[in-house]
């Protein structure tokens, strides 16, 4: 074999040699940097890992946190509504002036004391003296269902003359209490007898009508008034008059004469639904 032509094998060979150890030597690298990692890298790793898996924790706990404390926040406000009736649904205030003295800010707030909805506007003058702070009301002025009673109304333009907040959440509340007190009165036993009792002006009225349906022209109107006066002072009145046919009236005038202050007695004695009750029993059981 030409000598020339056996020098160009020889050397193709050892080209091809040479860029196998090459990239044999590339693999072996390639794999070392893939697979193979340093102490040093390894931990740095595992505390990144560590940290985002704790902060995905955290997070998590926080939100955990967050839930509690505003159905725990829930809880605390429903007890609150049921304990006082009020349940506040607006409230905004306007900074209206601010000196070294104090903070002046205007309030509007709204809401209910059981169904008895409101609403209050009204300046509030903030002073911090030798760290002693002090509030001033001014420029009270108070809306509210169920006005038609003069006693009620007095008694808010009462308040707000003196800018009496405590005495109106105080004084509503009791007589709230009553205005519901006396629904579920009225509504006990208008469900309970119903053939006797009526309720000409609905729960929102302030009196109950009886009758005995086997004794014609026969009524006891029975009159419950809440009274309220100026100084905030709640006193339920019950009355009780007779509507009673004149023939009946003629011939038994001072049994029927003496048919309220009896009732009076039975308030004084049994408290109010015992006494009605006792009452419509008696109605009832008329021929």
């Amino acid at each position: 074999m030409d000598e020339g032509i056996f020098q160009a094998y020889e050397d193709e060979i050892q080209a091809l040699e040479e860029e196998i150890r090459l990239l044999t030597e590339k693999y072996e690298d390639m794999q070392q940097d893939s697979t193979f990692f340093s102490d040093e890298e390894i931990l740095k790793s595992i505390n990144s890992f560590q940290r985002a898996t704790q902060g995905e924790t955290k997070e998590h706990a926080s939100l955990s946190n967050l839930k509690a404390q505003l159905e725990s926040l829930e809880a605390d406000l429903s007890f609150l509504i049921e304990l006082t009736g009020f349940n506040f649904i607006s409230h905004s205030k306007k900074t209206v002036e601010k000196t070294q003295n104090g903070t002046l800010q205007k309030h509007r707030l709204s809401g209910k004391c059981h169904s008895l909805s409101f609403q209050l506007e009204f300046q509030l003058l903030e002073m911090e003296n030798n760290e002693e702070v002090s509030a001033v009301v001014s420029d009270l002025s108070i809306i509210m269902e169920s006005t038609e009673d003069s006693n009620v109304s007095k008694f808010l333009s009462r308040t707000e003359e003196r800018g009496d907040l405590l005495t109106f959440f105080r004084s509503i509340s009791t007589y709230a209490e009553w205005y519901e007190h006396r629904k579920h009165t009225f509504l006990h036993f208008k469900a309970k007898y119903p053939e006797i009792v009526s309720l000409p002006e609905g729960l929102l009225g302030d009196f109950i009508i009886l009758r005995n349906p086997k004794v014609s022209g026969f009524e006891l109107m029975i009159v419950w008034k809440i009274h309220l006066d100026e100084e905030g002072i709640t006193t339920p009145v019950l009355d009780l008059l007779p509507k009673i046919p004149k023939q009946v009236l003629e011939q038994r005038m001072s049994s029927v004469e003496s048919i309220p202050g009896k009732f009076r007695s039975a308030l004084r004695l049994f408290g109010i639904e015992a006494a009605i009750e006792n009452l419509i029993k008696v109605l009832g059981s008329g021929k």
